[in-house]
């Protein structure tokens, strides 16, 4: 990036020089003319530790103070957002304030909610999370503390010397000696967008960064900028994207040796209290060692196997041998890691995140299976839900009682899941280990990987089995974060082939479709003319058919003209036209047209898509406030919902929410639909809105149903009453934390419980019985048939002793051989073979039949019954196989069955002698 950017007047007016450092080659603007060092980390240590640089502040205290800064500067304060990005499709957890306004804010589509604003949004980040706690200074949770400010041509709130000015201002508001700041030159690139930025640092410390965000990467036409190679283009909107770590700055007021003592005081005290670390921490010795380690420490970023250098470095620095450094700052490192990751998890379960095998659930499981392990390690005599109920009410999360108790529940069954995961996979592990070994390879990073993708077992455990069964492990120090980095983001789906590829460039031109199902939702008919017509494709300049979209199926119905009828089988939305796929007469541009819509089918899709408002509703009445949508489908006959949940919905708990379901509808709550400014929306229902899909545009349509909001682009009754009833038919569990409910609404609910009558009756009918018998009669007829069943097996047992006694018996090198074909079941005939091999006997069986059944049982070592009935199958026509033991199989022709065993009575005899 041209040195021009970085040359301010800010930086002139106030002294400052352009230096480049001699350690790593940077620019940098300093007050101070002598200074030959940037002031980042590893180019200077830190010297803050035990020599604040700002005036003490607490947490709360900081962030205030810098709120408050900005306030009296013309900002705007606005709330946190959550820390599940739900408004993102492309990312799950929110790692850093400017995701909060992206992408519709940040391109321009959308005002922010306030012009400039100021804000402290708390914000995750698990791609350095094998370095916390061994660092002094790496979080997996941090708050960023920030200004910005949306620049057009137009309107031209602040730039970069300003944005400088207010960071000098504040940072001597809370107590920085300036003289002591250094300005970074580091050119910016991300999300599809750049710009030069300056890194803030004070005693070795980044406190801050100041992004000046004005090029895209999407080619404007305009003259393009180099970026790495690669080119970007200049935006109309110039953001002033500012962060501050209000931890970091925490740290630096109190002078601490890492920043968990800072951030964490009394946690930490209770932590090394129950972990029996209160005798280490009063020794001299440990004091001293552990701040010369933090100094250096602060240096240390874990990106592969490198660990062991590392802390080796950091133990010739401060003079100590490297185990003794290991043993001491191991067991503290876990204590500062427990403490973060309790705080990353009170934000992450109270804003509903739901642990589980997928998306951000993923990442909450990775966080907390990762405390229960290091809580383990040192023998913690702590409650894991304790600490994230306290770091909650610390962060000020929630005081509901109902929302502390679900937290719990959580916690609770995934201790539960965790152990049993433990429990199961030690044999998966000594399997791989065993194979690795056999093939004299250690166990790679990619079957690290899928054993805690897959099964949920951490690479430490892997390492400990597999060091038992003599196998190596090739574990990197950084595995924790690489997958976290692989699960943080949604999956690309921008290059799926698009299937109206040729279909939109037609389209291109066509102003957009009026959508009267929007205008008139209780209409079938209407008057529309045609704008165009190819191929089997039809677009109106109006229509009230609906498109297929928010997993809601397009209308059918019928286009009538003065040729003749066309059937509408199919509509799609591209863009802002409506295109309609028709069978049938030819249509002429211009020629007026009736649409009728086929009313039950859009009806049914109104109750089936109002019911799943309604019952994503009654679900969280019934189960929490966590209750997230994590899909939907509508049908004619039924439809489903699947909602986030961390264990299984027990039958009480579906039939209390069929009733809450049902009292909404009884109720005839009115269906409130209207279109809004998407901040303002945000602003108003928070981020739920977005439980179906993150829909485009700067206006949204909000849909409120019995409580339900959401951004939704579906038809709906006008009140819940429309609805009918709903009927609950079915509950599936669909993967780890989500669970399917299939329901019907409606007319399709009346036709569903009239299946059901009929199978009543019908089982009324066969059993002679009255309806109020059925219950007891079905379990008197069954208990019967189990009674009746043993009698059975008995008997069967029986017959099969006798026709064991009247089978003759051949001597053959001192073993009881019988080879003979029988009248009897597959069962039967194992069960008498079986009864020769207990007694030490070999026989060969063979059961006549629909096809031939042969079993082969050895007591005897020397017989291999695999062997024979393999051979016997083969000539019989088919195929047979199983252990030496026990072996069985069959075959299509009985008429080769003498020569088959005598063939297999032969093979007994070559074995045994």
């Amino acid at each position: 990036m041209l040195e021009e950017e970085y040359q301010l007047e800010y930086f002139k007016e106030n002294g400052l020089v352009r230096k480049i450092c001699k350690a790593c080659g940077s620019a940098f603007w300093t007050r101070d003319p002598e200074r030959e060092y940037c002031g980042d980390a590893p180019c200077e240590p830190y010297s803050f530790i035990g020599n604040p640089i700002f005036s003490p502040h607490t947490i709360d205290e900081m962030r205030e103070a810098f709120l408050r800064f900005f306030e009296q500067n013309g900002h705007t304060r606005i709330g946190r957002y959550p820390v599940a990005a739900r408004w993102r499709d492309d990312i799950y957890l929110t790692i850093a304030s400017i995701a909060d306004f992206q992408p519709y804010v940040t391109n321009g589509e959308v005002p922010p909610p306030a012009n400039p604003l100021t804000i402290s949004q708390p914000c995750i980040r698990l791609n350095d999370l094998d370095s916390v706690g061994r660092s002094g200074r790496h979080l997996t949770t941090f708050e960023m503390m920030a200004h910005h400010a949306f620049n057009t041509d137009e309107n031209n709130i602040y730039w970069k010397d300003d944005t400088v000015r207010l960071c000098d201002g504040f940072l001597a508001s809370v107590g920085a000696d300036l003289n002591r700041v250094t300005y970074k030159e580091h050119p910016w690139i991300g999300g599809g967008n750049a710009g030069p930025s300056v890194e803030v640092l004070i005693g070795g410390l980044e406190v801050a960064t100041l992004v000046f965000m004005s090029m895209t990467k999407r080619d404007n036409g305009r003259k393009p900028v180099d970026m790495d190679g690669v080119p970007y283009y200049p935006m109309d909107l110039r953001i002033v994207d500012t962060g501050y770590g209000l931890e970091r700055m925490v740290w630096a007021s109190q002078g601490s040796p890492t920043v968990y003592d800072a951030v964490f005081p009394e946690l930490i005290s209770r932590l090394i209290e129950s972990a029996n670390l209160t005798t280490l921490l009063n020794n001299a010795e440990f004091t001293r060692i552990l701040a010369l380690n933090a100094k250096y420490a602060g240096l240390m970023d874990i990106t592969g196997s490198n660990l062991y250098e590392m802390r080796k470095t950091v133990a010739e620095n401060i003079g100590v041998p490297y185990q003794k450094l290991q043993d001491m700052i191991a067991p503290i490192e876990r204590i500062y890691a427990i403490a973060d990751h309790t705080r990353c998890l009170a934000f992450m379960l109270g804003d509903c995140i739901v642990p589980s095998n997928a998306q951000e659930g993923y990442l909450a499981r990775l966080v907390l299976r990762r405390t229960l392990r290091m809580m383990n390690e040192i023998d913690m005599d702590e409650n894991l839900a304790d600490l994230i109920e306290f770091q909650m009410q610390k962060i000020g999360m929630s005081s509901f009682e109902q929302e502390i108790n679900v937290v719990r529940e959580i916690i609770k069954n995934e201790e539960e899941k965790y152990a049993l995961t433990m429990e199961r996979g030690g044999r998966i592990v000594q399997k791989a280990a065993r194979a690795y070994k056999q093939k004299n390879l250690p166990i790679p990073l990619d079957e690290l990987i899928k054993l805690y993708d897959s099964h949920g077992i951490p690479p430490e455990i892997v390492r400990d089995i597999a060091e038992k069964e003599g196998a190596g492990v090739e574990l990197p120090d950084n595995f924790y974060s690489l997958i976290a980095d692989v699960h943080s983001e949604s999956e690309e789906s921008g290059d799926a082939e698009d299937p109206y590829a040729a279909i939109r460039e037609r389209i291109e031109a066509l102003p957009a479709t009026k959508m009267l199902y929007y205008d008139l939702p209780q209409a079938t008919d209407f008057d529309a003319m045609v704008l165009d017509q190819f191929d089997e494709y039809l677009v109106l300049d109006q229509t009230l058919f609906y498109p297929e979209g928010g997993g809601q199926p397009a209308d059918v119905g019928k286009i009538v003209s003065e040729e003749g009828i066309n059937k509408v089988d199919h509509v799609v939305k591209i863009g802002n036209v409506i295109v309609h796929h028709i069978t049938g007469e030819s249509l002429k541009r211009g020629e007026n047209i009736k649409g009728m819509v086929d009313e039950d089918r859009r009806k049914t899709m109104m109750r089936h898509h109002t019911g799943t408002h309604v019952l994503l509703h009654a679900a969280k009445e019934v189960l929490g406030p966590h209750i997230h949508q994590a899909g939907a489908q509508k049908g004619v006959d039924s439809s489903r919902l699947d909602i986030r949940h961390f264990r299984h919905i027990s039958e009480n708990e579906l039939k209390l929410i069929e009733n809450a379901a049902n009292r909404m509808v009884l109720n005839d709550i009115p269906v409130r639909i209207n279109w809004e400014n998407r901040t303002t929306a945000e602003q108003k229902y928070g981020f739920d809105l977005y439980q179906g899909g993150v829909p485009p545009g700067s206006r949204i349509r909000i849909v409120r149903v019995a409580g339900d909001v959401q951004a939704c682009a579906g038809t709906h009754c006008s009140s819940t009453g429309q609805i009918g009833s709903v009927r609950i038919m079915r509950l599936e569990h669909v993967q780890d934390g989500i669970e399917r409910l299939e329901f019907s609404a409606g007319m399709a609910a009346v036709a569903y419980n009239q299946w059901l009558e009929g199978l009543v009756d019908a089982s009324v009918a066969t059993l002679s019985v009255q309806r109020d018998n059925l219950p007891t009669s079905v379990d008197r007829f069954f208990t019967e048939w189990k009674e009746q069943r043993k009698d059975i097996e008995r008997l069967q047992k029986k017959i099969a002793e006798l026709e064991i006694a009247s089978i003759p018996v051949e001597d053959i090198a001192g073993v009881s051989v019988t080879v003979h074909a029988v009248t009897a079941s597959p069962k039967e005939v194992v069960s008498m073979a079986t009864a020769y091999a207990n007694e030490g006997g070999v026989a060969l069986l063979a059961g006549i039949g629909d096809r031939v059944h042969v079993v082969v049982a050895s007591g005897v070592e020397q017989v291999n019954a695999g062997e024979i009935v393999r051979r016997v199958c083969g000539i019989l026509g088919g195929k047979g196989g199983g252990k030496p033991s026990l072996a069985q199989g069959s075959g299509a022709s009985a008429d080769s069955l003498d020569e088959a065993l005598a063939v297999g009575r032969q093979m007994i005899i070559e074995q045994l002698k």
